[in-house]
Parts: C-alpha cells; structure tokens; sequence
C-alpha cells in the first residue's frame, strides 16, 4: 500500500507545475493571508505561482507545436504577460479599497464570499507553502491528500474482508482515474474526495461492528467538509442518511431490525444535515439563491436574475441532455458507473454498497447544482467516480482472488477462516 502510494507520488514529479485552475488563486492567496501577508503580499506569490504555471504549460505546448517547436521558449513572454494582466485587475480593485476578507482580490467581493466561506483547504495548504514555499509546498499538499484518498480505498475494502490484491486494484484506480487527477490540482476537490472517503471507512467500520468508531469518523469528516465546502457537507450527510433509511426500510419489510449500525450513520448523516444548515445560517454565508446568481451573471459581471429558480431549472434540463448525448458518445464513464454499481451491491455487501451509491451520489448532487458544461471538464462530479473505484476491484474479486494470491492475503484469509 505504502510502496504504492510513493510511486504515485514519485510520478507526480513529471508536472510540478501548471495543474492550477482560476479557484487556486483564490485559495491559496487565503492561505497566505492567514499565515499574516498582506494583500499585496498574497497577491504578489499568487500571481508568481499562477504565472509560472501558465509559462510552463505554454512552453510545452510549443515544444510539440509542428509549425513552431523550433521558435524561441514563450516562457518569459508568456509570464510577463500574465503579470501583468493579473495586476492590471488585483492593483485596481486593491485601489478601489477591495481588501477585506482572507482572499486577494482576483474576483468582484461579491464573488470572494463565496470563497471566504470555505477556510478548509486554505488551512491545509498553510503548512505546506509555509515548510517549502509556495511551488513545493502547493505540489506536496496535493500529493499527500492524493496519496491519503489512495490509502483510504486500500482501507474501506481491507474493512469489507476484500482480499490485498483487490485493495491494491481499487487503491491504484484512484490514482489513474480522474480522482488522482483532480485530486492533484491546487482546489478543495482532493480534500473533499479524502473527507468523503473517510466517512465511506467510517460506514464501513460500523457495519463491520466497530459502530462507535464508525460514527466518529462519519461525523468529524462531516464536520471538516463544512468548513472545506459546506455544500459537500449537506449533500453528503443527505446521501448517508436517505442510504441509511433506504437500508432500515427495506430490512423492516422483510422482519429484520435495520441494525444500529444503519441507525447510527443515518442519525450522524442527518444530524450533519441540520448542523450544516443552522451554521451556514448562523455565520451569514452565502445561501443557494447567491450560488445560483453566480452561474447564471457569469461570476456577478451581469445584472442580477429576477426569476432565477425557473432559469436554473430550465438550464437544468438543457444540460443534463446535453451531458447524456455526450456520455453516451464516449460511454466509458457510464460503463464504470454501471460496472462500480454491479460490484458494490454484489453478494453480502449491499447494505454498504447502498452507502457507497449515497457518497457517490454526490458528486452528481454537485454537478446539478453546477450545471455548466464548461467549468473545468468533469472536476464537479468527481466524486462519483468513488463507486467505480470502490466497486470495480469488489467485481473482480473472484479473479484476483484465484488468480493473484499475494504472501500477506493467504496469511490473513487463513486466519479469517480460523474465526
């Protein structure tokens, strides 16, 4: 597992660079700040990361240009430039007296609030750029949280009694799947696959009988995705919950007691739910409605809609038919959909493959909240890839298992089978 996770991050080494979005400038600007760097200051290391990525990228693309690969390096154009156009906006909004709040002013404050209301990843990221700077530092906050999502797989199917060479096929799947990717960049996305993952081990743990244990983890990872993105916080206790009821109804209509590992997640899951939204409430930070405005005015840069849920939901199947016309042009995503499904529902699992389809979900809950085909390709639902990652090894279980018989596995299934 270990030996893995360290190749994994001995390959990331190909592209220390040029994997930020327009979020991580926000983030990590917010990350600065609360080490005590002034605006300027933030802005200042912000713009110098983001720019050296932006010449990075342009350089190599030149490199494989047919027409141009042998024209002078882009580089230090291309970073000039981008300075100075990022200075051109931060210097006159800090002018215009933009300076509250933790984040440099990259965007109208309207749009900063949005991000002022998620400190989890800032908070991560600070020891990092602090320990080794700002390249370094972004570079290893995404390995460690990238490689932790990794181990967590290994440990949710280890849990479920799956065999090591399955855990292995499901941890490297991670890794070489979107997840590992998304994961990778400077955004709260890797931070939320790991939280998410670890209220799936949390699950996992209580239906094994550790119920208690189980709980813990499913309310603290609840509680630190509120403070990375409180959304993924409602939507994820509400998938746990609605999976923890769907299992008790359907174990009450055949004569069984839904179990007090059921009881327990789903109670945490909606106990999370109402947590998340009387804080959100209480701390004043921007409602649904304020989300929605962002989408539809281009980030506030156009006048506010005046019927925006009608809008939205008109949006809302424009997109998703658009979405589907092209999934089932390249179908791989729907297929390891289909296959995860098939795997974690499989055999005696399904009540831990219905809290697997509840996490999963959200990544779809996300998307729809986000119903832009543009932004960033498939970042948003992400997390939906966790079922092929957690499902795919579950279903070929029986061949590695027959065929892939690891030193460490046939001590441990000897010793199960001993129990």
């Amino acid at each position: 597992m270990l030996v893995l996770a360290a190749v994994f991050a001995l390959l990331q080494l190909a592209n220390v660079t040029g994997r930020d979005t327009p979020d991580s400038k926000n983030y990590l600007s917010y990350a600065l700040s609360l080490r005590g760097e002034g605006k300027r200051e933030a802005a200042a290391a912000t713009i110098a990361y983001v720019c050296a990525g932006e010449a990075s990228r342009a350089a190599r693309r030149q490199s494989v240009d047919v027409l141009r690969f042998d024209a002078p390096d882009p580089g230090r154009r291309v970073d000039a430039e981008c300075r100075k156009r990022e200075w051109r906006t931060v210097g006159a909004r800090l002018r215009a007296g933009q300076t509250g709040g933790h984040t440099a002013p990259f965007m109208p404050e309207r749009f900063m609030r949005i991000f002022e209301a998620r400190p989890g990843y800032p908070v991560f990221l600070l020891p990092f750029v602090t320990l080794f700077g700002v390249t370094w530092g972004v570079w290893l906050a995404g390995v460690a949280v990238t490689a932790a999502g990794g181990v967590l797989v290994f440990l949710i199917l280890r849990t479920r009694r799956a065999p090591t060479a399955v855990c292995l096929t499901g941890q490297a799947l991670y890794y070489v799947l979107p997840c590992g990717t998304t994961a990778m960049r400077p955004m709260s996305e890797g931070l939320m696959l790991a939280l998410t993952l670890t209220a799936v081990w949390g699950c996992a743990l209580a239906l094994d009988g550790a119920v208690r244990a189980g709980a813990w983890l499913v309310g603290g990872s609840l509680a630190a995705l509120f403070a990375v993105k409180h959304s993924q916080a409602l939507f994820l206790g509400l998938g746990l919950a609605g999976a923890g009821a769907l299992i008790a109804v359907r174990r009450r209509r055949r004569g069984r007691p839904p179990g007090s590992a059921v009881v327990t997640v789903a109670v945490v899951g909606g106990s999370g739910v109402l947590g998340t939204l009387v804080l959100a409430r209480l701390l004043h930070w921007p409602s649904g409605s304020e989300s929605l405005q962002d989408l539809l005015t281009d980030h506030f840069a156009r006048p506010d809609r005046a019927d925006v849920w009608p809008e939205f939901l008109r949006l809302q199947g424009n997109f998703w038919v658009e979405w589907l016309r092209r999934q089932l042009w390249q179908p791989l995503f729907a297929a390891a959909l289909a296959a995860g499904a098939w795997g974690v529902a499989r055999g005696r699992r399904r009540a831990f493959g219905v809290f697997v389809l509840g996490a999963a979900g959200t990544g779809v809950l996300t998307q729809a909240g986000h119903p832009d085909i543009t932004i960033w390709g498939d970042r948003l639902i992400v997390l939906a890839w966790l079922l092929p990652v957690l499902g795919v090894p579950l279903l070929l279980e029986p061949v590695l298992r027959g065929r892939v018989a690891l030193p460490a596995q046939e001590g441990s299934e000897r010793a199960h089978s001993l129990r």
